[in-house]
């Protein structure tokens, strides 16, 4: 009686399918990470230890000189709310800060306020150290 099979199993292993898989999955994270488009205006930002990267919808900008910008569109002091509540409604309400490290304080503060006034979460840009 002979028991032994007609069938031989091949015992290499062939890499090519995981290699495909490997750039298929390097391809998908590509083009669906985020990329951190930073701020075009001449600003010279505050340093602090931890940083973080948030995505920026919605940039606003106050130079040393109090030069207001929205998305790089400079803006009035006055009008800064009105040009913000369309584009926070369409952003989905992520507010990045890049505020020059020699603007007073009460500046930043009165960004931050009108920015929390109409439901928006803030985030303020820096250098890390």
């Amino acid at each position: 009686m002979d028991l032994r099979t007609r069938n031989k199993v091949d015992v290499s292993f062939s890499m090519a399918s995981m290699t495909d898989l490997i750039f298929l999955l390097l391809i998908f994270f590509m083009l669906t990470a985020s990329f951190v488009t930073p701020s075009g205006l001449p600003v010279n930002l505050p340093t602090s230890k931890a940083s973080t990267i948030e995505v920026q919808k919605v940039s606003i900008t106050v130079t040393k000189e109090l030069q207001y910008y929205v998305n790089d569109k400079r803006v009035n002091k006055s009008s800064l709310e009105e040009q913000l509540k369309p584009l926070l409604s369409a952003s989905g309400g992520v507010v990045v800060l890049h505020i020059d490290e020699s603007v007073p304080t009460k500046e930043l503060v009165y960004v931050a306020g009108i920015a929390t006034a109409l439901e928006a979460k803030v985030t303020i840009a820096t250098k890390p150290k």
